[in-house]
């Protein structure tokens, strides 16, 4: 009949799922610490009698029973027997009747409330799976460590600690009196990569990326505009052309960073000059952070020494200088590693969401690729017990950045109307266009 039919159905299907049997959810935390019989004593199974392996949901059994109960618990279907229910079960017919062989499982002693939800053995996996990488040593990939390399080589190249190129821009002057005479209070707080900032405003891909040699810094600013400016009493901010000067000059450098990178030179004019418009703010930060002092606050570079007073006298307002002051100290303090620094260079030059970006798939791979070599070289290189918040901390440092972006941008652009200061290169930065 339809009974008799269905039970040899569950008979054939038993037959196929028998060997089957996913991560040891038996109730003995990984499956490694089981009870087992004494050496002298027999390892029998319970239900059928063939070889045990331990204790497996409360009773000694084969791993075949066990598979077999955890199988017929989760099982919705209805089991019944093809005989008399009273089958003995063993090793040789165990097979044929899965109603006699569970109520068997159930007389010993198996418990079915020791069986894991799915839930439980994805959980469980997981937590064998972060043992296994935390037992293993997490080492860089040859890909990686190729990335880093030619990130410091661009680094190296680009980029001078000695800062000897700064005694070469107009003289730093730090004279107050011009900005009290506008009514222009000079905030004593402490920021000068404020002034750094505006070094990336310059232009960061001028329209064409061929960035040769400039003229010299203070060429760049013999507009006529400057020119009338001159013939007023005073200068209003009277760093500011020291810092047009120097930002031209970082500007330079970090497109000449980018260009020697294979993953920016394979991305169209468009979207190079997009990133670098986006960025150079960003990087720039970064590289003067490298120069922070976080005792006295002070940017030292080289010959020439930088406080907050100086992004003062240059025009910009404490909302940006107290919020990029906070940034520069947290940076600091999280003592960073040379690659690391170049690496959170990389992560905030590839942003796929700039203004103007065209092919954001193939620029957010990029990214992904900078930031996972970021963490890696994070987990192999440091010892530190708490490694694992470097990542987050650096990620909530880019992020800040980019939050200082457009308020830069606001306040460079009033500076320039009240100053005429600010270098073509500097305004193609900040300027929308692409």
């Amino acid at each position: 009949d339809c009974g008799h039919s269905a039970c040899l159905f569950q008979l054939r299907m038993s037959k196929e799922l028998e060997e089957l049997s996913p991560l040891d959810d038996s109730g003995h935390g990984d499956g490694s610490e089981e009870e087992t019989e004494e050496d002298d004593e027999p390892k029998i199974c319970q239900v059928c009698g063939d070889k045990s392996t331990g204790y497996h949901f409360n009773a000694m059994t084969c791993e075949g029973c066990k598979g077999f109960f955890r199988r017929a618990i989760k099982r919705p279907a209805q089991l019944c027997c093809p005989f008399q229910n009273a089958c003995v079960i063993t090793k040789s017919n165990r097979r044929q009747c899965q109603s006699c062989r569970l109520q068997k499982c159930l007389s010993i002693g198996m418990k079915r409330e020791l069986i894991m939800s799915d839930e439980a053995v994805e959980k469980r996996r997981m937590q064998i799976r972060r043992k296994r990488m935390q037992e293993e040593p997490v080492t860089l990939s040859p890909q990686q460590e190729t990335v880093i390399q030619e990130l410091l080589t661009a680094h190296h190249k680009t980029f001078d600690m000695t800062c000897t190129n700064f005694i070469q821009f107009r003289p730093l002057d730090r004279d107050q009196k011009s900005i009290s005479e506008h009514g222009l209070e000079p905030n004593s707080g402490r920021v000068f990569h404020v002034t750094m900032h505006k070094t990336p405003s310059e232009d960061a891909t001028q329209r064409n990326i061929s960035l040769s040699s400039p003229s010299s810094p203070s060429s760049s600013f013999q507009s006529p505009e400057n020119k009338e400016r001159k013939q007023h009493k005073s200068v209003i901010f009277t760093t500011l052309p020291h810092f047009a000067d120097l930002t031209t000059h970082m500007i330079k450098n970090i497109i000449n960073f980018s260009k020697m990178l294979a993953m920016f030179r394979a991305l169209i004019i468009e979207d190079q000059i997009a990133l670098l418009k986006g960025a150079t703010f960003e990087i720039i930060l970064i590289h003067f952070n490298m120069f922070f002092n976080e005792v006295t606050g002070i940017w030292e570079c080289g010959p020439l020494q930088y406080c907050l007073d100086d992004a003062m006298r240059a025009g910009f307002q404490r909302h940006l200088l107290d919020p990029m002051m906070n940034f520069h100290y947290a940076l600091r303090k999280l003592h960073l590693h040379e690659e690391e620094y170049v690496l959170m260079q990389a992560i905030s030059l590839f942003s796929p969401d700039r203004p103007g970006v065209t092919h954001h798939s193939m620029i957010d791979c990029n990214q992904e690729i900078v930031a996972l070599t970021l963490k890696t070289y994070i987990e192999a290189k440091r010892s530190e017990p708490n490694k694992h918040l470097l990542y987050p901390k650096i990620m909530e440092c880019l992020t800040e950045m980019r939050s200082m972006n457009e308020e830069y941008t606001k306040q460079l652009l009033k500076i320039q109307d009240i100053q005429p200061d600010v270098s073509p290169l500097l305004l193609e930065i900040i300027s929308k266009d692409i």
